[in-house]
């Protein structure tokens, strides 16, 4: 039986890739969390060392995805240390055990490694972070990449999906965090709510990239691996004033919308990072939902859960 780890899996992306592979029913998943763990999630904080030699020895995972993350810039700027921890060492931490175990790891990453002046950017262009996400996030990626050949990162862009509204609700993705602004906006005597219009982003929707983690597993599992370096992205260019526009249409409010044309946050960060995603597309890999239809599903699924605007 193929036996894959989710570390990470109580996160945005973690959950949509737990559910995606419980399609493959011949699998064995095992999921792991450290603050939200529940049910059969297993406890692990990715990192302490020795935490992770011993889970990795004891699970004997095939393959190991590795979701868990500091993704917030701001955060990462004010807190460079803590950001390595997780971004860094973490990721050192698992492809050390994983090499020990023989097992396939595939590693998040983001298109913060560019400096978002020249795109599209392919799996071989010149990383050139702006700020401490990206630049923490392409030193663990050299963390995996330097210890051998069985291990892929995975770039991703701007990720928004399915919520959690027990914990983080609209604040887990920079997409949905617009909402609250958004429909606030539209109450009558309201201010229009500021939003950029200066950097562009490509959000992609967490259940198709989980449809392309599952589609890499199934070549690892045949004995046929992606190794190295992929890039996976949505392919519609929006500022965050367009994401709100199209948030407002979904949520059948009419807000009002301030364009702000001036980059005015205190994190650096890059104008358009679009990334080529030609590698896992000649594979025939992937899946793209359009936005409109994606943005709908979780709003659907949140107002389900008892969530409101």
């Amino acid at each position: 039986m193929f036996k894959v780890a989710v570390i990470g899996a109580s996160g945005l992306l973690g959950r949509a890739v737990v559910r995606e592979l419980g399609a493959e029913t011949a699998w064995q998943v095992v999921p792991t969390a450290f603050r939200h763990a529940r049910d059969a999630t297993r406890v692990l904080d990715v990192r302490d060392a020795e935490a992770v030699r011993a889970f990795v020895e004891r699970e004997a995972p095939d393959a190991i995805v590795l979701a868990a993350a500091e993704r917030r810039p701001d955060v990462c700027e004010r807190d460079p240390a803590a950001a390595r921890a997780l971004n860094v060492d973490a990721v050192r931490h698992v492809g050390a055990a994983a090499r020990a175990r023989g097992a396939w790891v595939l590693s998040i990453s983001t298109d913060y490694v560019f400096d978002g002046t020249k795109p599209p950017y392919r799996v071989d262009d010149t990383p050139n972070p702006l700020n401490a996400y990206g630049h923490s996030k392409l030193e663990g990626e050299r963390a995996l990449l330097e210890g051998g050949g069985n291990a892929l990162v995975l770039r991703l862009p701007l990720l928004f999906g399915p919520v959690c509204a027990a914990t983080s609700g609209w604040h887990e993705s920079a997409v949905t965090s617009l909402v609250p602004a958004v429909v606030a906006s539209s109450r009558p005597g309201a201010q229009a709510a500021p939003m950029d219009a200066w950097a562009t982003r490509y959000p992609t929707f967490t259940p198709d990239v989980a449809f392309a983690i599952r589609e890499l597993l199934l070549r690892c599992a045949d004995g046929r691996p992606v190794n190295g370096i992929a890039h996976w992205s949505g392919d519609e260019p929006m500022t965050k004033f367009d994401i709100a526009e199209r948030l407002a249409q979904a949520l059948g409010v009419q807000a009002r919308l301030d364009a702000q044309p001036a980059h005015a946050d205190a994190t650096p960060r890059p104008r358009d990072c679009h990334l080529d995603s030609s590698r896992l597309e000649a594979l025939g890999i992937g899946r793209r939902t359009p936005f409109d239809a994606a943005i709908r599903a979780v709003i659907d699924a949140f107002e389900h859960a008892g969530g409101q605007p």
